[in-house]
């Protein structure tokens, strides 16, 4: 069964959560999304935004190979489910993801990874005054197509590096939305498959990942309303061979759910 929300509600729902105008082309907020908010933080919504983007984990994946997410689950995370959009590939989806707009609007269609032009998520923090970062793996989609704002970049050759770059963000608490790509389980399921040994321990390392970040954001973001957020792009595919894709209109790559999780500061 299709999912009935639209992966471009998500970003004008992180903008109304931190106080920010959003993008100019942004679809309406989710009201569950806000509906979490509020529950957690009242009126006063968060000031720090946290977001974890493994690439590629299906909804299909995370139901079937549950287990591989039960320390995210203990933690007390909310299930949002999203549609991701046509074609269903990473620029196209990172690029609504973060724009609020529809591959019509954004104007990525394809495969490509052209530097948006179009108003994104991180535009509008700046005008806000808000310090946004990018922290991403060389050559992907979020380490292309968001370039050349007044932001901080930090793009490395390896996942390694990016997760140890974005722990020291955490520390070093001065962004008000830290955004981090880690590319691993896509790569890895492309060549061996989405149920692979080889995926899955991919997918094991997003998980930790994950978990990791929310430790340290607990332990030095005390004073600040923080929501971290588990939010792949797309899903995926077995194709013949044993392989792994992605980029077609079908249920397996287009439903995902991503997972929230909120600190309240003192």
């Amino acid at each position: 069964m299709r999912n009935i929300c639209s992966l471009d509600m998500l970003c004008a729902s992180l903008c109304d959560a931190i106080g920010v105008e959003a993008p100019k082309c942004a679809a309406g907020a989710d009201e569950r999304f806000m509906k979490m908010i509020g529950e957690a933080f009242g009126e006063k919504g968060v000031d720090r935004i946290f977001m974890y983007n493994p690439d590629a984990v299906a909804q299909w994946i995370y139901e079937k190979y549950a287990s591989y997410f039960d320390g995210i689950k203990n933690m007390g995370v909310t299930e949002i489910p999203y549609a991701c959009v046509m074609p269903s590939v990473t620029p196209v989806c990172f690029a609504t993801m973060y724009t609020g707009a529809q591959p019509e609007i954004h104007g990525i269609r394809t495969y490509v990874k052209p530097v948006l032009t179009i108003d994104t998520i991180f535009d509008a923090m700046i005008r806000a005054g808000k310090k946004p970062v990018i922290v991403s793996t060389a050559n992907d989609s979020i380490s292309k197509i968001f370039l050349e704002r007044e932001m901080d970049y930090f793009i490395y050759p390896t996942i390694d590096e990016v997760n140890d770059k974005a722990s020291e963000l955490i520390e070093s608490d001065i962004y008000d939305l830290i955004v981090v790509y880690n590319g691993n389980y896509d790569s890895i399921m492309h060549k061996f498959g989405p149920e692979s040994p080889e995926a899955l321990d991919a997918l094991d390392a997003n998980t930790k990942a994950y978990m990791n970040f929310c430790s340290l954001i607990e332990k030095h973001w005390k004073d600040h309303n923080t929501v971290v957020g588990f939010a792949m792009d797309h899903g995926c595919h077995e194709i013949d061979g044993g392989c792994g894709s992605h980029g077609l209109d079908m249920d397996e790559d287009i439903n995902i759910v991503h997972l929230y999780k909120m600190y309240a500061g003192r």
